[in-house]
């Protein structure tokens, strides 16, 4: 009897080594929404239009100028002139005037003229029904949630390697999005092999040593669970020609081809032979039990693995070895516990006294300890759960949890892991393309000045700040550039801006960025240098620009207006202007930096992203990253 020995077995190291030289990936495809989960996307989708897509009441209540109610209070209310009512669903024509106001139920669309809402709570109705009394004073803004403040025209929606999961799902929806690429599954094909299997069903003849086949399910199962698509063959004896005829189909098929069984040294155990003689023998033979008997190889352009024959071998080796290779190929993180303890990154504060689920997110810090930090954007924001990866239960008796203190994720699948980069701060359109390229990152876009203060409170590894800081930080910079900002206007410029001026003289229709914003603070840094020239105070610049305190979330948001006819000027970048083949006037250019947590600096995410903002020289605006 003739065998084939084992010699120089590979060690786990050098048999991984040879697993993750194959070639497994699969493609892409695209497929419908209803289809998309569990998938992994491969390319960046941002959000084509605002969510919502209209400013909207956030309660049943009144909406008004809130010009009309600044003073009011218990004793002196304002009293203004019901003009009309608008219900959600409805497209409302009513447009308020000064002393006006207009029925509203949540969620309807706010009318022409109103700029904030009142609740039905802090008011009462006066003369015949035809006047509100409002109880209290509102600023611009309150009680609205304005087009693109959950999700804004242009914003990163989901990156490059996102699993979708049906929180995605529902954020694709709101998006309108029905078909999404992603990593087409690998195909796995399974042969199991040996005279003695009989698939379940059959008769089992025991007598002539014949068991059921147990691998190709169990395996089949595993490879589904890995994220690959399992192709289940016929099962092949232990004739050369036969084994070789199952093998060429599935490498035909398949990306990769898994056999079970025929992997010993046995005289009768032929299938390493078709191997050696019709494609590439890589590894017979590993140091490692159990599972000595495995066979890594290439048979024409599929990759092949076999596998020992006895089960509990075969799962120890398709767990250890071929499993991770799937999910790599697949894009599926590796598996995690379903409930993980860690720390509470800040101190959150909870006085409604009602049990609380509070979605939270996950990032290791320098040491590798898990770090918990909340993520809420308010009960209307699909994002909220989007950018979380689990849920803390609070007890209606607690008020608060102080930071440093250990808390229990429940998470919203098994295999969450913390993103290896955490950042937070101003949304920009080349950090995005920065992201693109990373493994695993997160971004919250929170804004230049909230983005300084959580990498201040330790919670981000890094933070993206635009424009004056007003307060410097002693974060080490990791790189920057240089962005061109200003007015963005209608195609052609037809009024004819040239800059500040002509929104302080004209009778112009501005849209701002929040106060959050390092736009919104370059802006700011010109209104004064623009009213110290004309020798005026700037709350008198500002107070003369109509607009100039209503800000949008994001920075694409106010060119979108512009879009709609909603302004006639929006603060924005060139860049924007340019993807949306809009006007711009340049006011000044800006410094983007990215700052690193002090503590994170050694952390693979940040070093990545380091070598990432190194790499980047030229972008597609014209910009052009700084050297560190």
């Amino acid at each position: 009897m003739n065998r084939k020995e084992f010699r120089d077995l590979a060690t786990p190291d050098e048999a991984r080594a040879a697993i993750d030289s194959l070639a497994l990936e699969g493609g892409i495809d695209r497929v419908p929404l209803e289809d998309a989960r569990g998938r992994v996307l491969v390319a960046r989708l941002d959000a084509e239009l605002d969510v919502p897509g209209f400013d909207r009441a956030s309660l049943d209540g009144y909406a008004l100028r809130a010009r009309d109610t600044f003073g009011a209070d218990e004793a002196d209310p304002a009293r203004l002139e019901i003009v009309g009512a608008v219900h959600a669903g409805e497209k409302s024509d009513v447009v308020l005037e000064e002393g006006q106001a207009a029925e509203i139920s949540t969620g309807a669309v706010m009318p022409d003229g109103a700029d904030a809402m009142v609740p039905v709570e802090r008011t009462d109705t006066d003369g015949g029904g035809d006047e509100v009394l409002v109880r209290t004073s509102v600023a611009p803004g309150d009680n609205v949630m304005f087009a693109g403040a959950d999700v804004a025209a242009g914003e990163r929606a989901l990156g490059p390697g996102t699993t979708i999961t049906p929180r995605d799902i529902g954020l694709l929806s709101a998006l309108g999005i029905d078909e999404v690429p992603v990593r087409a599954k690998p195909r796995v094909g399974i042969v199991s092999t040996g005279d003695e299997l009989v698939r379940p069903g059959d008769d089992l003849e025991s007598e002539r040593g014949e068991i059921y086949d147990v691998n190709s399910y169990t395996i089949a199962a595993g490879v589904e669970d890995a994220g690959g698509e399992a192709v289940l063959y016929p099962h092949a004896g232990d004739d050369q020609d036969e084994l070789e005829g199952v093998l060429r189909t599935a490498a035909d098929e398949c990306d990769l081809v898994l056999s079970s069984g025929s992997t010993s040294a046995s005289a009768v155990d032929v299938i390493y032979r078709v191997i050696e003689e019709q494609g590439e023998l890589l590894c017979h033979g590993v140091s490692i039990k159990p599972g000595k008997p495995m066979l890594i190889g290439r048979l024409d352009d599929s990759a092949y693995v076999g596998l020992p024959g006895y089960p509990v071998s075969a799962m120890m080796v398709f767990r250890t070895f071929v499993a991770p290779a799937i999910r790599e190929a697949a894009g599926v993180p590796a598996p995690a516990a379903a409930t993980v303890s860690g720390t509470l990154a800040r101190q959150e504060r909870y006085e409604e006294g009602r049990h609380r689920l509070m979605p939270v997110g996950l990032v290791e810090n320098g040491d590798g300890e898990t770090l918990v930090y909340p993520v809420d954007k308010g009960s209307g924001a699909t994002t909220s759960l989007a950018d979380a990866d689990g849920v803390v239960e609070v007890g209606p008796e607690t008020d608060y949890l102080e930071a440093g203190e250990s808390v229990m994720v429940t998470l919203f699948s098994p295999d969450v892991r913390p993103p290896t980069l955490f950042g937070v701060g101003e949304d920009d359109p080349t950090f995005s393309r920065v992201l693109d390229g990373l493994e695993r990152p997160r971004y919250l876009s929170v804004g230049s000045r909230p983005g300084l203060r959580r990498l201040r409170e330790g919670v981000p590894d890094v933070a993206v700040v635009a424009g004056p800081l007003g307060r410097e930080s002693e974060a080490a910079e990791l790189g920057g550039w240089e962005r061109e900002w200003g007015l963005v206007v209608r195609p052609g410029n037809p009024d004819e801006l040239e800059g500040l001026a002509d929104l302080v003289d004209r009778d112009l229709r501005f849209v701002n960025r929040t106060s959050d914003s390092g736009l919104r603070s370059s802006l700011g840094a010109a209104v004064a240098d623009f009213a110290e020239k004309r020798g005026t105070d700037r709350h008198e610049i500002v107070d003369a620009i109509d607009g100039f305190d209503l800000g949008l979330r994001a920075y694409e948001s106010p060119a979108r207006k512009v879009i709609d006819g909603d302004a006639d000027a929006g603060l924005g970048l060139r860049e924007t202007a340019d993807r949306l083949a809009l006007g711009f006037v340049p006011l000044g250019e800006q410094p983007v930096r990215v700052l690193v947590n002090p503590d994170r600096t050694a952390k693979a995410g940040v070093r990545e992203l380091e070598t990432a903002l190194a790499d980047v020289r030229d972008v597609a605006s014209g910009e052009r990253m700084t050297e560190r």
